[in-house]
């Protein structure tokens, strides 16, 4: 029978909930237990596809074209198990299908009520998110006390009593604040929090404290007494410099034991060796690159989640320190690129919409004329090929039918229709639903024999997840070529889409339709971020910039 641990939050949000949850999964993994994750998030929203990024924050893909909340990357990230559209839903995707379910008759003309018919869909999809697995941790979004929230914390104590104190676990994530005028830690947002929670009948079995140092003795006996937790279950979690510390940090604090205990669960020690090493890895770079990171949701770097953590991937792998800078693009549509002139490395993200387009271009244009490495994703590879066939191609004006319905060279722009993820044909037009009209999730491109593409990825196919509604346009593929742009990479099927296209004359050009950050992880890194700070290294070297880092 799957044991559940549900994980909760307090007094304020971005505490580092996700992170947490997916630290406890490592640790229980690493002691031998088939762990998975499952995210519940209380907006209305189906999913955050058509939510803004400065808002949400990254849309996190899965490999079965999944538009999820940005922690299920984390989860990734964490463990090993990878996550399906089962492991994310949302309070919208709960009462469409109970709305559906009502429409069809099923409830056989009852009054369909948030108690039982909404919590007893919470408790069927959590069930279903945990199947096949020994340790299920689900994260529950929002904080203790949100109106929206308070379905899935009935959802989860009604599991509580069903499934008993040996299978269920419950974990509160709560702020403890230093005032700094005082000179004092405050346990009392902490006591109001597990107040709240223990009102609606969920008692937690252990608290995870969130503060900027670690939470003193003297302190987490007070919790203990004022929430009627056990102090040992009274867990300190500090501000760290690495995300990957917290494994370690809470495993010494013995919160695996605790949990181990309640399901009784005779297990091996948890070795966080592989942890251990990436920290040392973390501390100890031999050179420092600086990457400029060009978008538009610069002002909210959680927008560039997976790939900020797949360059730190990659340094890791490289023993260098990445260093990234973000480059609003809209400054560089007067400004000029300037900027990026001591840059190792420039990188264009992907990213929806007109605003910004013109300075991404101002940006390839400029890797590409002083050879400097760059890298596009997305996006950033349909910006590559707009600059390119305006500039080297003789297209002018050359565009996308996003930005410019009335361009004269439409090198990018929908196509007609599209065979999705589950093998059924999606129409898809500019008045199309704005989600859930996408090319989403794995699929298998071809790579030429003898590229870069097929150098980074050690054979002629590459499996990458994708998120993007405009293809290339094969019409101008030829005329392309012809002007020395190589395309490297074809999706799978009659199709033949652009996957892939590089400069063979410059030091690295690259730039990709899908979005390899997706699958990058701190044990394994990604080959292509791996070869493009590599590349970045070298560049920084012959420009007599290689530095050590200041760590």
């Amino acid at each position: 029978m799957t044991k559940y641990i549900f994980v909760t939050g307090g007094v304020v949000s971005s505490l580092g909930k996700g992170i947490a949850a997916a630290s406890l999964a490592s640790i229980l993994e690493s002691r031998g237990l088939n762990v998975t994750m499952m995210k519940l998030d209380p907006y209305i929203n189906v999913d955050p596809g058509t939510m803004s990024p400065m808002q949400h924050g990254e849309v996190f893909v899965t490999e079965d074209g999944a538009e999820t909340d940005l922690d299920l990357g984390h989860y990734e990230r964490f463990i090993t198990a990878k996550m399906k559209k089962r492991n994310n839903f949302t309070t919208g995707q709960i009462y469409d299908s109970v709305i559906k379910k009502e429409r069809r008759g099923e409830y056989l003309g009852k009054t369909v009520q948030v108690i039982p018919h909404i919590t007893d869909e919470i408790r069927h999809f959590i069930s279903l998110g945990a199947e096949g697995s020994e340790v299920a941790v689900i994260e529950v979004g929002g904080t203790v006390g949100d109106i929206e929230s308070l379905p899935f914390l009935e959802a989860i104590r009604q599991m509580g009593v069903l499934l008993g104190k040996e299978n269920t676990c419950f974990v509160h994530l709560s702020y403890v604040p230093y005032i700094a005028a005082a000179g004092e830690i405050k346990t009392k947002p902490t006591q109001h929090s597990v107040k709240e929670l223990r009102e609606i009948g969920i008692m937690p079995d252990v608290l995870i404290c969130r503060a900027d140092r670690m939470v003193p003795d003297e302190e987490r006996r007070k919790i203990a007494l004022f929430t009627n937790v056990q102090e040992k279950a009274v867990i300190s979690c500090p501000d760290v410099d690495s995300i990957y510390k917290i494994p370690r940090v809470l495993s010494e604090q013995g919160i695996d034991e605790i949990i181990c205990k309640q399901f009784d669960l005779q297990l091996p020690a948890a070795d966080l060796s592989v942890w251990d090493k990436i920290v040392a890895a973390v501390q100890s770079p031999q050179q420092t690159v600086n990457i400029a990171m060009v978008g538009k949701y610069v002002d909210l770097t959680e927008s560039y989640k997976s790939l900020i953590e797949a360059l730190r991937h990659a340094g890791l792998h490289t023993h260098s320190e990445v260093k990234i800078h973000f480059v609003d693009s809209e400054s560089l549509e007067t400004e000029g690129a300037e900027c990026l002139r001591d840059m190792d490395a420039i990188l264009v993200p992907g990213g929806f919409g007109k605003r910004g387009v013109e300075g991404k271009i101002v940006a390839v244009r400029f890797a590409r004329e002083n050879n400097i490495p760059y890298m596009g994703i997305c996006l950033g590879m349909q910006i590559a090929l707009i600059e390119y066939a305006r500039d080297v191609a003789g297209m002018v004006g050359a565009n996308s039918t996003e930005f410019d319905l009335a361009t004269q060279y439409p090198v990018v722009a929908l196509i007609d229709e599209w065979v999705n993820h589950d093998g059924q044909v999606e129409k898809r037009d500019e008045n199309s639903d704005m989600g859930g009209t996408m090319r989403l999730g794995s699929q298998e491109c071809r790579l030429e024999e003898g590229t870069l593409a097929a150098k980074i990825y050690g054979g002629t196919s590459a499996i990458e997840r994708h998120r993007h509604r405009y293809e290339v346009n094969n019409y101008y593929l030829a005329r392309l070529e012809a002007a020395g742009l190589k395309i490297s990479g074809k999706s799978m099927g009659a199709e033949a889409l652009v996957e892939t296209i590089e400069l063979p004359n410059h030091r690295w050009f690259f730039a990709c339709q899908f979005h390899p950050e997706f699958t990058s992880t701190p044990r394994d890194g990604h080959p292509l971020f791996i070869s493009y700070v590599q590349a970045a290294i070298a560049y920084a070297k012959e420009n007599g910039r290689e530095g050590l880092s200041c760590k």
